[in-house]
């Protein structure tokens, strides 16, 4: 059986804490992705017959790990792909780079152009024909002897935002070969964590905050410790 790490779950969504080797849902390596695990789980737990209904509201990228919601049930799928349209959910990310940004807290503003063919992006500092306008605050809230931990909210979702943007400022996240770092990790991961993601439920319309712990690993755990 697979492991899954529950944040939060209720009639209507469930919060997954992704491993860093997950996909959220299908691509062309055929690997399981993580929105079947959660079927699985939902079937073998209440004893359902039949398909089970999970609903995919947003992703993170392979290499990444942290919080993924799931919807329970199409109204709560429509409501919360609604609230992501309407930038009603605010995401928090971690970042562990090597090199210290220049501005300990600041606003970065970039255009970023995907390619296809690479799955990558291009961030250019104007406006450039075919790319789109990315935003996301950072601040500097930790660091160790060789790196330093950046906490990000993101502004707009784009393509591969927050490891372009990094680069970009001169701080690719450690791991991250695709965007400048210089060894990639063992296990494939980047060090961008999907920390915590705050709304309100789509369905109850109470306040919700779920945070998700790092991987059990030395630099995050690390990190964790001095955060506190």
């Amino acid at each position: 059986m697979y492991d899954l790490e529950i944040l939060y779950e209720d009639n209507h969504i469930i919060a997954v804490n992704k491993k860093t080797s997950d996909i959220v849902q299908g691509d062309k390596t055929g690997d399981t992705p993580l929105s079947d695990f959660v079927k699985v789980y939902l079937k073998q737990k209440y004893n359902k017959p039949g398909e089970v209904f999970v609903g995919t509201v947003h992703r993170i990228d392979r290499p990444v790990s942290g919080i993924v919601l799931f919807a329970k049930t199409s109204k709560a799928l429509s409501r919360l792909n609604a609230m992501f349209q309407t930038k009603e959910i605010q995401k928090t990310y971690w970042a562990v780079v090597k090199n210290k940004p220049k501005n300990e807290s600041g606003k970065l503003i970039h255009y970023l152009r995907k390619n296809e063919a690479k799955n990558m992006s291009k961030a250019y500092e104007r406006e450039t024909p075919g790319a789109l306008r990315s935003e996301l605050d950072y601040e500097l809230i930790c660091s160790s002897d060789n790196y330093y931990l950046l906490e990000i909210k993101p502004l707009t979702g784009r393509h591969h935002q927050i490891r372009v943007q990094l680069s970009a400022m001169g701080c690719p996240i450690k791991g991250d070969l695709k965007y400048g770092f210089d060894r990639s990790n063992k296990d494939a991961s980047i060090h961008l964590h999907a920390r915590k993601i705050e709304f309100i439920h789509p369905v109850k319309k109470e306040p919700m905050v779920i945070v998700a712990p790092p991987p059990n690993e030395v630099l995050w755990n690390e990190f964790v410790k001095r955060v506190g």
